[in-house]
């Protein structure tokens, strides 16, 4: 599974789906249908996947994922499922040339469970953790050039700045650019234990105990070195444009920013566009998807309890309600 996981802990139980249960039961309808085709758009070590194919026995599911060692060991753990698993190496704004690919003309269901994997965070040589030694890596794909060492040896420190304060909120994004490339000048910072050290030295007295100084700032480099958000500004529209009438999207999120940009996806499609006092709706003007969820609900006090990794989800979900992919 996907995730936000904390870097730093190794002691929760790994590869645990969040929001399993309301998961399946929101894609249940599109999914139970004869022929259907779903996208598991993270596929990650396939925990979700493997709950869908189980759930849903008429399901074709195609996995999507840029890891191409996640994609093995998944394809592996699916292997039981014969032809009704599909895996594909993409990153997922591809799905639309994903399902060309493959000869599909429309998706049913689409889940995308946004974040690092448990899997990446556990192997030392992808370099996501803060709380051990590693390289400082963070590649999802490992055939892209660009590591988190090459941002925090090449990047000025205004867009180091601005990379730790937007994408991970971090209040001394400024104070903490500037030290990184007051302390690179005499040494390349190539791991992570160098790089909190570098944080460590920077983090007033008064703030220090509230938490891992690193988590904002390497959640902030992968981010940076993955394109996250940018992926998914693309990525949520691409979706939405294949699913079929009666299909439906499900997608979990674990911090603001990346659930903003998917209510942002949703919201032009889920209302009318009509001018206010039209008295019949015309097929431009109507919405297209209806929202299934109010607001984005997190998960319960007991999952967060079973699974803390849960403690940060938030989940969106629409329906098709018009028009239809295989139509046009």
């Amino acid at each position: 599974m996907n995730g936000h996981e904390d870097a730093g802990d190794r002691s929760t139980p790994l590869h645990v789906p969040v929001l399993l249960d309301t998961t399946l039961g929101l894609l249940a309808p599109a999914l139970e249908r004869g022929g259907a085709v779903g996208v598991d758009a993270t596929l990650g070590l396939g925990g979700h996947a493997e709950a869908l194919l189980t759930r849903f026995p008429g399901l074709t599911l195609v996995g999507v994922d840029r890891d191409p060692d996640a994609l093995r060991r998944s394809s592996a753990r699916l292997a039981p499922f014969g032809e009704r698993f599909r895996p594909a190496h993409a990153v997922y704004d591809a799905i639309p040339e994903v399902l060309d690919r493959l000869g599909l003309a429309a998706a049913d269901g689409v889940l995308f469970d946004l974040g690092v994997s448990s899997m990446q965070l556990d192997q030392d040589d992808r370099g996501f953790s803060y709380a051990r030694d590693v390289p400082l890596d963070m590649r999802m794909d490992p055939g892209e050039t660009r590591t988190a060492a090459d941002v925090v040896a090449e990047y000025p420190a205004k867009d180091l700045a601005r990379i730790f304060r937007v994408y991970g909120e971090e209040r001394l994004a400024d104070r903490y650019a500037r030290a990184v490339v007051a302390a690179r000048a005499a040494t390349p910072i190539r791991g992570s234990a160098q790089l909190v050290a570098v944080l460590e030295a920077a983090t007033p007295a008064a703030v220090k105990g509230r938490g891992h100084v690193g988590k904002r700032v390497f959640q902030a480099l992968r981010i940076e070195v993955n394109r996250e958000l940018e992926v998914l500004e693309r990525a949520v529209p691409a979706a939405l444009d294949r699913i079929s009438a009666g299909g439906r999207i499900v997608v979990l999120s674990y911090h603001s920013l990346e659930d903003r940009i998917v209510k942002r996806a949703l919201a032009p499609r889920t209302v009318s566009t009509a001018p206010r006092g039209l008295p019949v709706e015309t097929d431009d003007t109507a919405p297209t998807f209806r929202m299934l969820t109010r607001g984005a609900p997190t998960a319960a006090e007991g999952e967060v309890e079973r699974n803390p990794r849960a403690a940060s989800v938030r989940l969106r979900a629409a329906e098709r309600i018009r028009g239809d992919p295989r139509s046009t």
